[in-house]
């Protein structure tokens, strides 16, 4: 069996015969430079979803009924997976909320996607922590499994065409500040593009 381009890239790189007359600083700088290039590589999981990417759109089940992925007449969505178990979604849907609060009126909408087998779990959860957006479940997986979620939370930043600006995993305080930052900038970044004018509504599910 062949072997897949990521050892390969290894192969023809570490394997490089040093050539005469070149210096032995150079070639461990070159040594440097690839072993850095395949760390990157292997850092990105072959299936996660990349930033540029579209997402198609998709319903996802709530207590209020089928709810769209991109909706209303927002701007941008918050996509936040999230699950009962996660210790820092206790941290993150507060945060959420301030979210919700601050650039709601702006154009962000955001939506937690429950990856909990057993709604009810999910439910335990939120009356402790309550949420002020849309709460969604994926309880088969599908979706998260689709964008290759590997860590709870796992968010994503996606537009009014379902392009996704900002991949994010985990949740830290020192998290906060960046994601603001990056939700403020693409806000600004939207809102130039389209004169200031919010999106349509969604067609109706189907």
């Amino acid at each position: 069996m062949n072997e897949p381009p990521r050892v390969c890239l290894a192969t023809c790189l570490f394997a490089t015969p040093r050539q005469p007359g070149r210096p032995a600083a150079a070639m461990r700088r070159r040594l440097a430079a690839a072993a850095t290039l395949l760390l990157a590589v292997a850092a990105v999981p072959a299936g996660a979803v990349q930033v540029g990417e579209t997402l198609p759109q998709r319903w996802l089940d709530s207590a209020a009924g089928p709810q769209p992925l991109v909706a209303g007449r927002a701007r941008l969505t918050y996509v936040d997976f999230w699950a009962s178990w996660c210790a820092p979604c206790r941290q993150s849907f507060p945060w959420m909320n301030e979210m919700h609060a601050r650039f709601g009126p702006q154009g962000l909408r955001i939506v937690a996607v429950s990856v909990d087998a057993k709604r009810s779990d999910a439910e335990r959860f939120l009356a402790s922590h309550p949420a002020a957006f849309s709460v969604v479940f994926d309880r088969e997986g599908a979706f998260a499994k689709s964008v290759d979620v590997k860590t709870m939370p796992t968010s994503m930043l996606i537009d009014a065409q379902g392009k996704v600006l900002l991949v994010h995993a985990g949740f830290t305080a020192r998290d906060r500040e960046q994601l603001e930052a990056s939700i403020a900038e693409a806000l600004r970044a939207t809102a130039a593009l389209t004169g200031g004018a919010m999106v349509a509504q969604p067609r109706a599910a189907p």
